[in-house]
């Protein structure tokens, strides 16, 4: 009697198109830092510090190999501590700064500033 070879289906462009996902898609902690050719404390530390894009369910991690790949192709923020410290002082000269502070102020309800200052 001959055996018949079962294919094993392939990723179509019709279900990329309508957002379902392959078991291949959805990486492990373990599989994204193999993925990604770094250990698993580093790809961690991506998540925190990079915006490494990851779910944590539970205790475990989970990543897109989609979203992988995009943030790979994406140059990072350039948001350091110099950025931020050079953006200092920038509104002192605002002719516009008091009265868009007094109208988040009264937006929040609160008066701008607090009883006994």
């Amino acid at each position: 009697m001959a055996t018949t070879k079962t294919k094993t289906p392939k990723k179509t462009a019709k279900a990329a198109a309508n957002g379902t996902l392959e078991s291949g898609d959805v990486l492990t902690l373990a599989e994204a830092a193999a993925y990604l050719r770094v250990s698993q404390d580093d790809v961690l530390d991506m998540v925190r510090t990079q915006g490494l894009p990851a779910r944590q369910i539970g205790s475990q991690w989970r990543f897109l190999k989609s979203s992988l790949q995009d943030w790979l192709k994406n140059p990072p923020r350039s948001w350091n501590k110099e950025a931020f410290l050079a953006l200092s002082g920038v509104w002192k000269d605002d002719p516009y700064l008091d009265e868009m502070l007094k109208e988040i102020y009264k937006q929040r309800g609160r008066p701008m500033i607090e009883e006994g200052e």
